[in-house]
């Protein structure tokens, strides 16, 4: 039998009880959050932790079983709240940098999405790093009363990029580009998915059309589309006069939307260790013209008494 255990650390205290701990984790929401929920009193006594806790203090999280630990979240505290009885530390990831640092006003012309985000993260804290593999560029991207976070979600908006942290480097991808894994994980219907709220459908059924407005040089709207007429359909807009561009951002829409294979999540334990950008294998004894590797795009990891599971939210089948 397995036997729980962690590694939590806030600032210098590493903490040896906790009533539970909740993480999730995503490359489509910008940040990833961790509440870490204490017991109120210990031996009778209220926990004390004011002046030995606070609110910007570094954050780490491992999480396994027999001490055999795997980080699951770094961060920072955000705030820290006493509610019926007990004491709540909510984090964030680097995203808590980008929020509490604002960006100086500025207009930036002719600037592609890699410069822009290294000027912006120089702001933030010099070491953090960006891994970028858009070519994308702003025409004109306008900087006015705003904060780190403010940037990233208008980029988030305008490319629908894979946007997280890792370590200290910020990463901005095209969807289901970046994978942590060079073997996918295995996962068995019958052995160890715990519970699954997954739906079979196939891409013959759905269909969907991206449409992506530009602006051409001469003012003019152009609309870039991908898919078939008929459906659902999705409208973007680009701040970039670039085409080619625009056609990116339309394919990795499409290709987000339109697979065979399964959609939705399933619920496993902490082995084996899945995050996003992981590649699970999907195997059914019953129904093996289903298998499939599948990109993970969020985790939801808790941790308590009762014991450690992890839902794992699948992106689109990539082979």
């Amino acid at each position: 039998m397995f036997r729980l255990t962690h590694d939590i650390t806030i600032g210098k205290y590493r903490l040896k009880l906790v009533d539970s701990v909740s993480i999730k984790c995503s490359v489509e929401t910008l940040s990833d959050t961790a509440v870490i929920t204490l017991p109120g009193s210990v031996m009778n006594a209220a926990l004390q932790i004011e002046g030995k806790i606070n609110v910007g203090d570094a954050v780490s999280i491992r999480l396994g079983y027999d001490g055999e630990l795997k980080e699951e979240f770094t961060g920072y505290v955000e705030k820290i709240s006493t509610n019926d009885g007990s004491l709540k530390i909510e984090c964030l990831d680097a995203l808590y940098l980008f929020k509490k640092t604002a960006i100086k006003d500025a207009q930036r012309k002719d600037i592609t999405l890699a410069a822009l985000l290294r000027k912006v993260c120089a702001e933030v804290d010099s070491s953090i790093k960006v891994n970028c593999d858009y070519s994308f560029t702003y025409d004109d991207f306008v900087i006015y009363k705003a904060n780190g976070y403010d940037v990233l979600k208008k980029v988030h908006e305008d490319t629908k990029a894979d946007i997280y942290f890792a370590g200290n480097t910020l990463h901005v991808h095209m969807p289901y580009t970046q994978n942590a894994d060079t073997t996918p994980v295995r996962f068995d219907f019958s052995r160890n998915i715990e519970k699954s709220d997954l739906t079979y459908r196939k891409a013959e059924d759905i269909k969907v059309e991206v449409e992506v407005k530009i602006k051409t040089p001469d003012g003019k709207e152009k609309s870039i589309t991908h898919g078939t007429s008929e459906g659902e359909k999705i409208s973007l807009k680009s701040p970039s006069q670039n085409e080619a561009d625009a056609k990116k951002v339309a394919e990795a829409e499409y290709r987000r939307r339109s697979f065979d294979g399964y959609e939705g999540s399933f619920t496993a334990w902490l082995i084996p260790h899945v995050k996003p950008t992981s590649t699970v294998h999907l195997h059914d004894k019953d129904y093996p013209t289903k298998d499939g590797n599948y990109y993970v795009t969020g985790t939801e990891t808790t941790y308590s008494s009762s014991g450690g599971v992890r839902k794992i939210k699948l992106g689109r089948r990539i082979s």
